[in-house]
This record gives C-alpha cells, sequence and structure tokens, in this order.
C-alpha cells in the first residue's frame, strides 16, 4: 500500500529555479543605465522626426525620468528627505531663475522665430534636471551606484575607442546607423584640422565629443584602480582607450580639460598612485615625441598660434556684442533659447548664459556647481577612514565636474544633449555619496 506523506514535510523544500533565469532588478540604475544608451550610443543627429530638435530620445527619456521623481517623491518622500539638500536646492533655484527670464521674455514683444528655440531650451533644461534627481535621489545603495559608475566608464571607453578608430580609418562609422523612427537633422561631416581627422564618436561637433571624453576620463581611471573586483584588463580598457584619445582628439577643449581633470586627481591623490600618473604621462610624451613627432608639434601650435586662429579670433570678438546684449537685460537676460546661431555664436556658454539668462541665472547655474563640488568634499571627507572606494569616487566626480564646467568656456554646450546631459548626471551622482546615518 502507498503511503502518502504528509504535506507539512513539504513546507521546507527549496524552490526550484530555472538555470537560464537570473533576477535582474530594474531600479534606478537600470533606468539610467538605459539613458546612458541612448545618450551615447543613439548618434546626437538622430531624432525623433515629428518632435524635431525636441525629439532627441534621451530628452524623451528625460522628461519621463522629471515625472518619476516626482511620482516616486510624492509616493515616498522619506527616503529622498535623507539626501543632502545643497544640490537640489541650488538646481530649483537656477531653475526658478531660468522660468523667471523665460516669463519675461515670452511677456513682451518676441520674433516668432525665438519661441521655439526658447520652448526646446525650457525643455531640454528640464530634461536634464529630471536625470539630476533621478540620480540623486533613486541610487539605492553604494553597490548599485559602483554598477552606474562602471557603466559611465565603459560609455566613455567605447566613445573613445570608436573617436580612435574614425581617427585611425578617416571614417564616421555612425553615418551607417539607421534607427526606426529616427530621422537625421542634419547631414554627417567628418571634421578635419591642419590635415587630421578630427574624431567625434556619435556627437555633433568634434569639440563636444573631446569634452565628453575628458569629461568621463576621471571615473574611468577611478574605476581602473578601485574596481579590483573586475580583470585588470577589463577595467583598465576605459582609461586606456581615454587616455590615448586625447592626444588623437585635435580639440584644444580636450587638451584643456584632459589637463584640469588629472591636475585634480594628481592634488588629490598620494603616494605610489601620483607617481604612477606621472610616469604614465612623461612616458605617454616621450612615445608621443618618437612616434609621431608632427602631431605633438601640431598640439602646441592650437595653443602658440591661438592668436592667429579663427576660431579664437570669434570668440575674442564676440564679447563686444555680447556685452551690448547683456547690458539691454542684465538679470535675467532675453530668455533661455532666445539668441539664434544666426544672429552670432558665441563659443562660450557662460556669454551665452550671461545674454540670455542674465547675471542671476549664469550666477546661479554656478552655483549649481559649486553645491555639487561642496556635496563631494565633505563626501569625501567623511569616507576618508571608512570607505575608500568612496573616498576616490568623490575625488573622481570632482574631477568629472569641474572639467564639465571649465569646457563650458569653449563651445555653446546648451545646444549639445550629450555635454549637458552627461553633466548632469554626474552632478547626480552626489547624492549617491551620502552619509545613509
Amino acid at each position: 500500500m502507498t503511503r502518502v506523506r504528509p504535506a507539512a514535510t513539504y513546507r521546507h523544500a527549496a524552490p526550484v529555479r530555472s538555470p537560464f533565469r537570473r533576477a535582474v532588478p530594474f531600479d534606478v540604475v537600470t533606468w539610467l543605465s538605459i539613458y546612458l544608451v541612448l545618450l551615447f550610443a543613439v548618434p546626437s543627429k538622430l531624432v525623433i522626426g515629428p518632435l524635431g530638435s525636441a525629439g532627441a530620445p534621451s530628452m524623451v527619456l528625460g522628461l519621463v525620468s522629471l515625472l518619476v521623481w516626482v511620482l516616486i517623491g510624492v509616493g515616498a518622500a522619506g527616503p529622498s528627505l535623507s539626501r543632502p539638500r545643497q544640490v537640489r536646492v541650488a538646481l530649483g533655484l537656477f531653475l526658478f531663475g531660468v522660468g523667471v527670464s523665460y516669463v519675461i521674455a515670452m511677456s513682451r514683444p518676441v520674433v516668432s522665430d525665438e519661441v521655439s528655440p526658447a520652448d526646446v531650451g525650457l525643455l531640454s533644461l528640464l530634461a536634464w534636471s529630471g536625470m539630476l534627481l533621478l540620480a540623486h535621489d533613486g541610487i539605492g545603495s553604494p553597490a548599485r551606484r559602483d554598477v552606474l559608475v562602471w557603466r559611465l566608464a565603459l560609455a566613455g571607453g567605447a566613445l573613445a575607442a570608436l573617436g580612435l578608430a574614425q581617427f585611425l580609418v578617416g571614417e564616421l562609422f555612425v553615418d551607417r546607423i539607421s534607427l526606426p523612427g529616427l530621422a537625421l537633422t542634419s547631414p554627417y561631416e567628418l571634421g578635419e584640422r591642419n590635415g587630421r581627422v578630427r574624431p567625434q564618436g556619435t556627437a555633433a561637433h568634434p569639440i563636444e565629443y573631446g569634452v565628453l571624453v575628458t569629461m568621463l576620463l576621471p571615473l574611468t581611471l577611478h574605476v581602473g584602480f578601485q574596481h579590483t573586483e573586475r580583470r585588470a584588463l577589463v577595467r583598465w580598457a576605459p582609461a586606456a582607450a581615454s587616455l590615448a584619445l586625447v592626444p588623437a582628439s585635435g580639440s584644444r577643449s580636450a587638451y584643456v580639460g584632459a589637463a584640469v581633470g588629472l591636475v585634480i586627481l594628481l592634488i588629490g591623490w598620494r603616494g605610489a598612485r601620483r607617481r604612477m600618473m606621472l610616469g604614465v604621462t612623461a612616458a605617454g610624451t616621450v612615445v608621443g615625441l618618437v612616434v609621431a613627432p608632427a602631431m605633438l608639434a601640431s598640439i602646441l601650435g592650437l595653443f602658440t598660434g591661438a592668436a592667429d586662429d579663427p576660431s579664437v579670433a570669434s570668440r575674442t570678438g564676440s564679447f563686444a556684442l555680447a556685452g551690448e546684449f547683456i547690458a539691454r537685460d542684465p538679470l535675467f537676460g532675453r530668455g533661455l533659447g532666445t539668441f539664434l546661431p544666426t544672429y552670432r555664436i558665441f563659443d562660450n556658454q557662460y556669454l551665452l548664459l550671461l545674454v540670455t539668462v542674465g547675471v542671476v541665472g549664469t550666477a546661479l547655474f554656478c552655483g549649481l556647481g559649486a553645491a555639487a563640488v561642496r556635496a563631494l568634499v565633505r563626501a569625501r571627507a567623511r569616507s576618508v577612514d571608512t570607505d575608500p572606494k568612496s573616498h576616490d569616487l568623490a575625488l573622481a566626480l570632482i574631477a568629472s565636474v569641474v572639467v564639465g564646467f571649465v569646457s563650458l568656456f569653449f563651445f555653446d554646450a546648451f545646444a549639445f544633449p550629450m555635454t549637458m546631459g552627461a553633466l548632469f548626471l554626474l552632478i547626480g551622482l552626489t547624492g549617491s555619496l551620502h552619509d545613509p546615518r
């Protein structure tokens, strides 16, 4: 006779799991990772056709992210309140200043061609802010934060590798990308300077591309030194590609950005790491002199011959014109996005901010950067004896944020969604270094 076991004997049986399934958390880091793909992998010149200049996929996701952040805050306000407030307050003040500028601009006679760019400028800022706030308040643990940092480093390394391929082969490659539902805003062009290709990756312009790579360079170095759970070849690949790309970029903004970032890191590093980086820099310079002396001469010529460079003359020649517009509306400017490229290209975002959002808006934007650096300095001091990885990450983020803000002197960055999307995301990462106690 067959005996039937009591049901109680089955209560503690381990559940059978399929070997082909793995639990993958879908959280804020996953969401931000999707944003990274849209921001860096999709060429900037591809947009959702009916939306025009407001149709960059990363921008659409950024606007959705702002809504998600609001809904999370309404549903569970407690966790977000535990994060440092200075970055959120600084962002709120900047958005308020831009909003006042927008209202003033729209309440007086305005050229019809300026209305749509003003709307797009405001939407872009809200999209970048959505990603900043979601990164600031939504990353649940240091482990998940490190996953996002690793993916950011990978994005920087992949951008650098693509640029190296463009430089060596002389082809864009991205012009072969065609995605359903996305339309091309302008033809692709491969730039040159002094007879050499200027790589641009998936960015809209070589200047933006150089800034992106150097802005992410400190994070790639942090990953190389601190993510020791990964194999050395894997974790150092992004940094190696980024360092190799800098001299090939043909961009003054990239050279200045790399120098600023490395100086900040060298000041913060101690002992063997500092000596190692100085040795790598010296060895790279010597190799460059031997392998490609003409390239080094070309790089030096960008600075020694700056007085005769038309692009430099255009920048310096813009000061007087900018001064005239600033004098008309000194406090809140003429409205974000209302100074069209057909009027003048300043190639200096701070000049453009003074014209469009005035002294108040420009000061509040600089205050956002200052608040981020201050929060990172405090996080670095707090973790000096307790968390070496967070301590090092805080330094890397300080370098990245400062590089981003310094680079805005070299081009009208608010017109380039990749740069500002990356910069606002880096600022948002300051919240992931908060003290949970």
